[in-house]
């Protein structure tokens, strides 16, 4: 079957490529997850990936934040991934009281893209979070990414010039 200029036929992706580094905050920035719910968080947010036709890669539930890297289904946008696994993340943690307090997220979520040569790279780095952050704050790491994407971007508009 042939896709022409008429009809509505919906492409189906038989191959993807598409590696997210997400890192959610948890509301105010508090530092609610403690280290001893750390791994039964990590092992939720794993299930809920796997649940949505998705592969975790890497995570690190750190204090006031988690670092993780999925490759996601072409079926589920990044915004739909990552509502339901705060959704479902934030209701499993205060059913079973595992934070210092009531628990919620931040309504944003940031995700950046990764490519296929970097996911080692970027495995190691979410996997040393513990080591990392004794040197860099959670604020220093953020405005790191922030610029690192950002600089990226203004190099590829320049290239296409």
């Amino acid at each position: 079957m042939h896709i022409g200029k008429i009809g509505r036929l919906t492409m189906k992706v038989e191959f993807n490529n598409l590696f997210t580094h997400f890192i959610f905050t948890t509301l105010h920035r508090e530092p609610l997850i403690p280290e001893k719910n750390r791994t039964r968080i990590e092992k939720y947010i794993t299930g809920i990936v796997n649940n949505n036709n998705s592969k975790l890669y890497a995570i690190y539930a750190n204090p006031e934040h988690v670092h993780f890297l999925v490759s996601r289904s072409p079926a589920i946008s990044e915004e739909q991934l990552a509502t339901t696994i705060a959704l479902s993340s934030a209701r499993f943690i205060n059913e079973h009281n595992l934070a210092k307090t009531n628990f919620a997220w931040q309504l944003t979520a940031s995700a950046f893209s990764v490519s296929k040569s970097d996911v080692d790279r970027v495995c190691k780095y979410i996997l040393n979070q513990p080591n990392h952050h004794k040197k860099v704050t959670f604020a220093e790491e953020y405005q790191q990414f922030i610029r690192h994407y950002q600089e990226t971007l203004e190099r590829n508009k320049a290239s296409k010039a």
